[in-house]
């Protein structure tokens, strides 16, 4: 392991991000039997490391979040995915904690994935890249902590895709976990989900520009399908109400009544069209396959014995479940399996359910509650666990 100086305080880390190449002499045994590596992880750090390593939180992202958490994103320009919650007194202070965030295992912003180039015959992966599974990612992970010289996480923290993370590692992982946030998640995939990522899938593997994966070698990219994946999964992120109170039925633009055609009448196609386009600007279509497939085939319970409170025995993570009341892709019925699980071992859990029209996405957005929530969590946790301000104790 090579040996990891913490870096210099501040709260934002240079935009171009970090990379870290990985089990180069000890490949990570992928949960679909094959053994991969050397793996490149692209990753962000805010905040600083203290003496004895123990103010490390890993936030993992979503579906089709990424690495940069507080940083403007190097395709986009845009802000960082929680930006406003990361640095000097805010929520994720980084006068207190030392954040970690990287791009999952399949992904397509620097760390190894279908994009990637397969170094057994110089060309991308592409549909060649092994299958893999949230253990697969997380297992990344703790290599990458390995890598920093993090023995125990202070925390873990991620919402939708990233809160199974979270639940992966409570379960791996649970004496490197003293604290765990999952967020508006699940121990397992439904099957409405799974049906609405194949509705995904299929729209990106129709696409003739997709070339049976390949698309990279012929110069084509499958951006019609990904775009239309992008629509459908977007419409799950919200809920009727936040939908209606921004868009109702209000046509485009200064129209007073219909075209009778098929363009954009309607402000909401329009939006989606737009969250279609630019998704393709910083995206990978085969990571889009890949991770979708991930995210269906996590079952904790089915991993031990269809139980799913053996996935958590003896565990002594501080957790607290968070779910949003109109969220409807992972309603609070799931978040309270998790919690009726940890309590049958015994486990300390907290759990709340924030009230909010917003939908799925509303872990991404400006909720007091919620945000409330994690801090006081954290704080509780940190007094805990005696974390001061840094230079402060």
């Amino acid at each position: 392991m090579t040996a990891f100086e913490a870096p210099e305080p501040s709260p934002l880390r240079d935009p171009l991000g970090q990379f870290v190449e990985l089990g180069r002499d000890t490949p990570i045994r992928l949960d679909c039997g094959v053994d991969l590596g050397p793996i490149t992880v692209g990753f962000q750090t805010y905040g600083r490391l203290n003496a004895d390593h123990s103010n490390a939180i890993l936030i993992c992202h979503a579906l089709t979040g990424d690495q940069y958490l507080a940083d403007p994103h190097p395709l986009t320009g845009k802000p960082g995915w929680w930006s406003d919650l990361v640095g000097p007194g805010r929520l994720f202070d980084t006068d207190r904690y030392f954040l970690i965030c990287s791009n999952v295992l399949g992904g397509c912003m620097g760390t190894t994935g279908p994009k990637e180039i397969n170094p057994a015959t110089g060309k991308p992966w592409g549909k060649d890249f092994p299958v893999i599974t949230i253990g697969d990612m997380v297992q990344v992970q703790a290599r990458l902590m390995d890598h920093l010289g993090i023995g125990q996480l202070f925390c873990v923290v991620g919402g939708s895709m990233g809160g199974m993370q979270v639940l992966e590692w409570c379960a791996a992982y649970p004496e490197r976990v003293f604290s765990a946030i999952p967020i508006a998640t699940a121990a397992r995939h439904s099957a409405q989900n799974i049906a609405f990522n194949e509705v995904g899938r299929q729209a990106i593997i129709a696409d003739p520009d997709w070339k049976n994966g390949d698309y990279l070698e012929h110069g084509t990219a499958p951006d019609r399908g990904l775009a239309v994946a992008r629509m459908a999964a977007h419409i799950t992120y919200l809920s009727e109400p936040a939908l209606h109170r921004k868009f109702g039925r209000n046509l485009q633009g200064d129209r007073n009544g219909f075209s009778y055609g098929f363009g954009a009448e309607f402000q909401v196609e329009s939006y989606l069209r737009y969250q279609g386009s630019t998704f393709v600007d910083r995206f990978d279509a085969n990571s889009y396959l890949y991770i979708t497939r991930a995210m269906d085939y996590f079952d904790l319970a089915a991993e031990h014995d269809g139980q799913l409170s053996k996935a958590f025995t003896g565990t002594k993570t501080r957790v607290c479940v968070v779910s949003f009341s109109s969220d409807w892709l992972f309603p609070t019925c799931e978040s309270r399996d998790v919690v009726r699980a940890l309590n049958a071992v015994a486990a300390n859990v907290s759990f709340v359910e924030v009230q909010s029209d917003k939908g799925h996405d509303a872990f991404l957005l400006d909720e007091p509650e919620f945000h409330a929530t994690l801090t006081g969590f954290l704080e509780a946790a940190a007094s805990h666990r005696g974390l001061p301000l840094l230079g402060r104790g």
